[in-house]
């Protein structure tokens, strides 16, 4: 689970910023919301509002490019165009990312500080959750002669082959522009054993969903997956948009390319062959995924399609990109809804209303919100004000989102307004309130009309 996150001087943040999921002590209301470990308490839903330009896209950015870097292990170089602009000196500016968050059962915080592609700091602690003191696992230092100096546990540098280990890791494995914590979960040492914990949790457990994503291998889950498929079957007829049916179409190599053309796949199934699960995705131009599986000796193409039922219950099938973009942005959260209910996932997910009929996705949160048996975390940025609604969310889960007169973005939640839970929270962001609404004054005085070019 996700409990803080620090950035500092990267995109619209120039100040050092941090958005959490900790409970306010004064607000009670909801308590199924509050997860616990070890009695420390942090929320399961959390959302942001603002303007256009605000920033909310830039915070999840932030937290997909830490992802990035831990799991591609290096700085890319489309970082630099991306420190915040508005300092005097850019080149001296220092980006940093933090985030505290809980992997099976272990409390972390990991942190890097770079720039000019190089990573000055980076570390990883258990934490103490503010109760206890952090335990070191590991921290890394790049000096300006781009020499990188590591320091370990107090039962590892005790050690007298660890430190060894320490010397090699010093002078032949880290590199000043790549992260170590990918390289240090791989190495067999009894003193880096949580390391494994801390990397699985970036590359399984927290998932971004950004206005362009797609989930991956939906159809080979609804051919494979007898519990998912009517899992999605029976959530997309709740939606009512005309599908009564999730399948997918399973044609061999000749059936979908036709036998003149298979002679030229073969860099395709040489790929097909590479890959650790058997299956990649064709390039399509619809965005409708279409994927290539390989079963025991076989080779199928794999589509989704669905099935809509009409005019005197007749029944047709239609493929992705026939479908409507609210169809198909449903479809897309199929996966997500499934496993913040029932697994300790963290989905956070950029205009989560995009495309959706506001009040469809009013119920799909106030169903999660009211559930008190989901294990994960949703956390979203969106502009639909019909969401604001006390019975759906706790005021220190609401969080706002604007820039300040120095174009650096600032967060804070509800909950410093101290609001009466009966307070109608949609009418005063309107009204501006709370801030993280557009500037509209001017607008009126716009005249367009002097700009109409003659024909």
């Amino acid at each position: 689970m996700v409990v803080r996150f620090i950035v500092e001087n990267l995109f619209s943040f120039g100040e050092r910023r941090e958005f959490n999921l900790l409970p306010s002590p004064r607000y009670s209301r909801l308590s199924h919301h509050k997860y616990s470990l070890n009695s420390f308490d942090f929320l399961k839903l959390s959302v942001f509002y603002g303007a256009n330009g605000s920033g909310k896209s830039n915070l999840i950015k932030s937290i997909a490019y830490l992802k990035d870097i831990v799991l591609e292990e290096e700085i890319p170089p489309r970082f630099q165009q991306h420190k915040f602009k508005f300092h005097n000196e850019l080149k001296e500016v220092e980006v940093l990312l933090g985030i505290e968050f809980i992997s099976e059962g272990t409390p972390f915080i990991y942190a890097l500080k770079f720039n000019e592609g190089i990573i000055l700091h980076e570390e990883l602690y258990i934490s103490g959750l503010g109760v206890k003191d952090d335990v070191l696992i590991f921290e890394r230092e790049t000096n300006q002669d781009r020499h990188i100096s590591t320091k370990f546990s107090e039962d590892f540098e005790k050690d007298t082959e660890s430190k060894i280990l320490q010397k090699v890791i010093e002078k032949n494995l880290s590199k000043p522009d790549r992260p170590l914590l990918k390289l240090l979960s791989t190495l067999d040492s009894p003193f880096l054993e949580d390391l494994g914990k801390a990397y699985r949790w970036f590359e399984r457990t927290i998932q971004i969903i950004t206005p362009l994503s797609k989930p991956a291998a939906l159809a080979q889950r609804i051919d494979t997956n007898d519990n998912f498929r009517e899992y999605a079957n029976e959530t997309m007829c709740t939606f009512h948009t005309g599908i009564k049916n999730l399948k997918t179409e399973k044609k061999s190599l000749v059936e979908f390319f036709g036998q003149d053309n298979i002679g030229e796949l073969d860099e395709l199934i040489k790929e097909l062959d590479d890959s650790s699960k058997k299956m990649i995705g064709l390039p399509t131009r619809m965005g409708e995924e279409i994927l290539l599986v390989k079963e025991g000796s076989e080779v199928f193409v794999k589509r989704l399609r669905l099935e809509h039922q009409g005019l005197n219950n007749k029944t047709a099938f239609f493929y992705i990109n026939e479908e409507s973009d609210g169809t198909v942005r449903l479809l897309d959260y199929i996966p997500a809804f499934q496993d913040i209910v029932n697994k300790e996932k963290v989905y956070i997910v950029d205009e989560i209303e995009r495309s959706i009929h506001p009040l469809l996705i009013k119920e799909l949160i106030r169903k999660f919100s009211s559930d008190s048996n989901t294990k994960g975390q949703l956390i979203f940025s969106t502009h639909e004000s019909n969401l604001l609604d006390q019975e759906i969310f706790r005021q220190d889960e609401i969080w706002f989102v604007e820039k300040d007169k120095n174009g650096s973005t600032d967060l804070y939640p509800l909950s410093e307004f101290k609001e009466h839970h009966t307070k109608n929270i949609r009418k005063g962001y309107l009204n501006g309130r709370y801030g993280g609404i557009p500037f509209l004054s001017n607008l009126q005085d716009l005249n367009w009309n002097k700009y109409a070019i003659a024909e």
